[in-house]
């Protein structure tokens, strides 16, 4: 971690002597699910390299210490117990601030941009930090997108007569959730230009056979959108499908304006993810089981192997086999080499834009299954299961 920090001084050729300005995501993960985990991790990841920077590891179970039987360890100074009191939900927010407060003697950083996932708690930990408004509040764009699935299907379901064949369905949900990303990220740093694609989205995907609903859509042989497309070569567009009532336009129109407010999409215009900690959130889980508990020194233990295959990949971990004095050989090397190599190719292969394409194609037809499954048997799809 001490090297991912030099790696981001380097990159704007910081003297050694003085503090540099960042911007960094903040994550927690737990071993388990809800607010009743034992075990924690928040961790800050930069901006600008993608890698970790710093780890907060938190535990508040020690079975040691729990045990009378043990007559061994009554003493509690033989064994490294619990380093955390209080609820699993405030593990977050009390990690952030101690990561914060030891950023510039540690790492002679300053975190001075916030990339969250939208809970606050963390950022009102460290806002003033380094000074009155210090630490700016940004987005990731990603979680903003999902805003929209997750409160139009919570409003779905408290509202009466709003779902059904030919209103408000999933997979129109999702379909205005897509849609209200790729205009995000089609005008990133241009505020006028994403708020007007977000609410031309909006009229995009309730227009329909019956009723037309392109005039805040581009226009333009290059335009996204279809009709207008077709309008500017003088063909007549054929929609085939049926526009959604005035009802359902009405009702949820409040909730999807909300987040087309340009303070929201102020703290959008970086277009940067999370997607780095949720990455690390897998790596960690994969070295650590969720399905068994581990002690304060295991889950230590997983989590720097997890920061080290991150940051440096399986080569980084030659250097530590070297400190601990043991004996490594070539082919060691280089099935290591060959491991990172292939994660590499993987990697690239999968963030092109045809993979991304089949993916996503993959994923609606697998939902469109499970959903004409749960029609037939009555039961309720649970968004996130996808």
């Amino acid at each position: 971690m001490i090297r991912a920090a030099e790696e981001v001084r380097r990159l704007k050729v910081v003297p050694s002597n003085k503090i540099y300005s960042c911007g960094v995501s903040v994550d927690g993960t737990w071993q388990r699910r809800g607010y009743s985990s034992l075990n924690g991790c928040t961790t800050i990841i930069s901006i600008d390299t993608g890698k970790v920077l710093d780890a907060e590891i938190m535990s508040q179970s020690c079975r040691t210490c729990k045990t009378n039987d043990n007559v061994r360890y009554k003493n509690k100074e033989n064994h490294e117990c619990s380093n955390y009191v209080g609820s699993s939900g405030n593990i977050e927010p009390v990690g952030v601030y101690i990561m914060f407060e030891r950023s510039k003697r540690l790492r002679k950083l300053q975190y001075s941009q916030y990339y969250g996932d939208g809970d606050s708690k963390g950022f009102e930990e460290v806002k003033k930090i380094y000074g009155n408004n210090s630490v700016e509040k940004l987005e990731c764009i990603g979680h903003v997108q999902k805003r929209v699935g997750s409160r139009l299907r919570k409003l779905k379901k408290n509202e009466k007569g709003l779902g059904g064949k030919g209103k408000l369905t999933y997979k129109f949900i999702d379909k205005l959730q897509n849609y209200y990303g790729i205009a995000i990220r089609s005008n990133v740093g241009n505020l006028v230009e994403m708020q007007s694609a977000v609410i031309a989205a909006f009229f995009h995907c309730f227009s329909g056979k019956n009723k037309e609903m392109h005039r805040q859509c581009p226009t333009g042989p290059n335009s996204w959108c279809k009709f207008q497309k077709a309008k500017f070569a003088g063909i007549k567009f054929v929609d085939k499908c049926p526009a959604l009532p005035n009802s359902v336009v009405n009702s949820i129109k409040k909730t999807y304006m909300d987040l087309c407010d340009q303070k929201l999409l102020k703290k959008c215009l970086h277009g940067k993810t999370q997607n780095c900690n949720e990455s690390f959130n897998n790596v960690v889980w994969s070295i650590v089981p969720k399905e068994t508990f581990v002690e304060l020194q295991t889950l230590r233990l997983g989590i720097n192997i997890a920061i080290i295959l991150f940051n440096s990949g399986y080569a980084g971990l030659l250097p530590v086999f070297q400190n601990l004095g043991v004996l490594t050989g070539p082919d060691l090397k280089m099935f290591y080499w060959s491991l990172d190599n292939t994660r590499i190719v993987d990697s690239t292969r999968h963030s092109k834009p045809s993979v991304k394409q089949s993916r996503k194609k993959r994923r609606a037809s697998q939902k469109n299954k499970i959903l004409k499954f749960e029609a037939k048997e009555g039961t309720t799809y649970k968004p996130g299961e996808f």
